[in-house]
């Protein structure tokens, strides 16, 4: 029985970069005897244009009975004027909602190549950073009602959160920290929000569960400046909506590029979404230069999280380091003394270096 792979590839560079994650999951299927079986269908502005709905039935009755679901990027300028609930960013929301998908995991990884490309100083990175990002998905201020103009000169977004959702997202934070190095940051502003006061509370309950996991709490200020200046001190760090939306993007400069990083949204169905951090780049676009190695990376967890192939998953990373030790770069890696190549061309490379 093949396991069955729903591929929204979306707008802008998300159809480029997500064929050729699709090309490297092919490859790494073959070399370990994974049966993988692809559909394809229309989110975002693609479904729109098509359709009139950014996610319309057929896609999300798609991603209901996959066994993981690979997501390029939405959104472009030209859409930018429809009303908010036609706008291709709903595609990506509706997803997290409809399959309840509440904990977005972002590994941010320094590559040892690639150090220098971090806008930080080589001795703050030392030999490398590995954190792990744990955001909520389903809560706060993003899903929050009421929300818009609700008053004459007063719009409102409002950040509401349940027991349940915070503490389902924390436990998923502590199982990870298990695997990892134990130690997990909640970062929250329970200094001035009754939400982050409750998480905060919920946390210290959470952790007495994982009496071998170090539990620190730190004010999402404060962690977003340690970040930049002490960001080895971080292992698995756990937050809520808007919160681990800015923390994640942020953690994104450390590997120097957004190009390198993906992200694992996990929920409480059958399917997990895997999507590139980077957007949908509409500025390059159709000129086949984007980085396909976030997308590559997002197979890599796929088949880690959702097919529980851990091997096949450890073999596409160790392809992606192969081809940046030997000095292969597209162009938002641009570095003296390697060869610059276009998105397939570093997809067919990672394919080679798979073996």
């Amino acid at each position: 029985m093949s396991y069955r792979i729903a591929v929204l590839p979306g707008d802008g560079i998300g159809p480029e970069v997500t064929r050729e994650a699709v090309k490297v999951l092919e490859a790494v299927g073959r070399r370990f005897g994974i049966p993988l079986e692809f559909e394809w269908g229309l989110v975002g502005g693609a479904a729109y244009e098509a359709t009139g709905h950014p996610l319309p039935p057929e896609t999300l009755e798609l991603a209901r009975r996959a066994d993981a679901i690979l997501f390029g990027a939405v959104g472009g300028d030209q859409w930018d004027q429809l009303p908010l609930e036609l706008r291709p960013e709903q595609g990506i929301l509706g997803l997290r909602k409809e399959l309840d998908l509440y904990a977005n995991l972002r590994p941010v990884i320094t590559y040892k190549p690639l150090l220098h490309t971090s806008p930080l100083r080589p001795e703050i990175l030392g030999d490398g950073v590995d954190i792990l990002i744990v955001r909520e998905l389903t809560g706060g201020l993003y899903f929050g009602q009421p929300k818009g103009q609700v008053a004459p000169g007063l719009t409102v977004d409002t950040c509401a959160y349940t027991d349940d959702q915070i503490r389902r997202v924390l436990h998923v934070a502590f199982q990870a920290a298990r695997k990892r190095r134990r130690q997990v940051v909640s970062a929250d502003k329970a200094n001035v929000m009754a939400t982050s006061r409750r998480w905060r509370e919920l946390a210290e309950e959470v952790a007495r569960e994982y009496p071998d996991v170090e539990l620190r709490h730190m004010y999402a200020d404060n962690c977003a400046m340690q970040l930049i200046r002490n960001p080895r001190q971080f292992d698995v760090i756990v937050t809520e909506n808007t919160f681990g939306d800015i923390l994640t993007d942020e953690g994104a400069t450390l590997a120097g590029s957004i190009g390198l990083l993906p992200s694992a949204s996990l929920g409480s169905g059958r399917a997990a979404l895997y999507e590139p951090i980077h957007g949908s780049a509409p500025d390059i676009a159709g000129k086949g230069i984007a980085n396909p190695l976030a997308a590559i990376l997002c197979g890599a967890m796929l088949l880690r999280y959702s097919l529980d192939r851990p091997d096949a998953a450890a073999a596409v990373e160790a392809a992606v380091q192969e081809v940046l030790a030997r000095g292969l770069r597209t162009p938002d890696l641009r570095q003296e003394g390697c060869r610059i190549v276009g998105t397939q061309e570093m997809g067919d490379a990672v394919v080679a270096a798979l073996g």
